[in-house]
């Protein structure tokens, strides 16, 4: 009897993990919760695109009128990390066939990672060498500190998202969320350095400072890191 009793248990907890773990794919009203979390995905990667495409308009104008290979920098790097949200918003839309067309969509990206730290670098030292001083840009400033806000709170929600759909695609995408929150700190140090005390040089250093985080990124995008687990 104590065995049948046991087994009994067993079957009722058995059962029981069984229809949470049926529960756990619908909520109350019977909305499939993958795809629920699936369309989530894509919204904030919508975002992301409009956000970054906005950056790159703001950034780059910006940097143009002011002088600054910071922001120029900045804006640029923007519209790489358009390209590439892009391709992860595909992805989540497509299957196989989007799966190798993202594979080349990522060989692109990081090739352009590095022609941009390529750019960066040597424009910033060139200006260093001929003490080129950029004018004080106010709308740059603004720019970098939402973003020191902006972008923390989308790669947390990001990271949520990813860990209901087990995708370590999202995952790779909201650690690149937090990279462009990284390159907005060093850019905000650098333009209010500039524009409160005169330190123009500080325009220059904060854009070499740029240079080895846009390299790691095109280091990640050539091996492909963002596609896997993509689901």
């Amino acid at each position: 009897m104590w065995c049948l009793g046991n087994l009994a248990l067993n079957f009722d907890v058995t059962q029981e993990k069984q229809t949470y773990d049926i529960r756990l794919r619908r909520d109350h009203r019977g909305v499939d919760l993958r795809e629920s979390d699936t369309r989530r995905g894509r919204r904030l990667e919508y975002f992301t695109l409009g956000w970054n495409l906005t950056e790159a308009i703001v950034g780059i104008g910006a940097g143009v009128i002011a002088g600054s290979i910071a922001l120029v920098g900045f804006g640029v790097d923007s519209i790489i990390e358009s390209f590439s949200g892009a391709s992860l918003l595909w992805r989540l839309q497509s299957h196989e066939t989007g799966e190798r067309r993202e594979q080349l969509a990522l060989k692109l990206v990081g090739i352009s990672f590095f022609v941009l730290a390529a750019y960066v670098a040597v424009d910033a030292a060139k200006t260093l060498v001929q003490r080129e001083p950029p004018h004080a840009s106010i709308v740059g400033v603004c720019l970098a500190a939402v973003s020191i806000v902006v972008m923390p709170l989308l790669a947390r929600a990001k990271r949520r998202v990813a860990a209901r759909l087990n995708s370590r695609a999202l995952v790779a995408d909201s650690r690149q969320t937090d990279l462009c929150a990284y390159l907005s700190g060093i850019l905000f140090v650098g333009l209010v350095l500039n524009a409160l005390f005169g330190w123009w040089w500080a325009d220059s250093i904060a854009a070499i400072l740029m240079v080895p985080i846009i390299t790691r990124e095109g280091i990640e995008a050539l091996k492909g890191e963002a596609c896997n687990g993509c689901h």
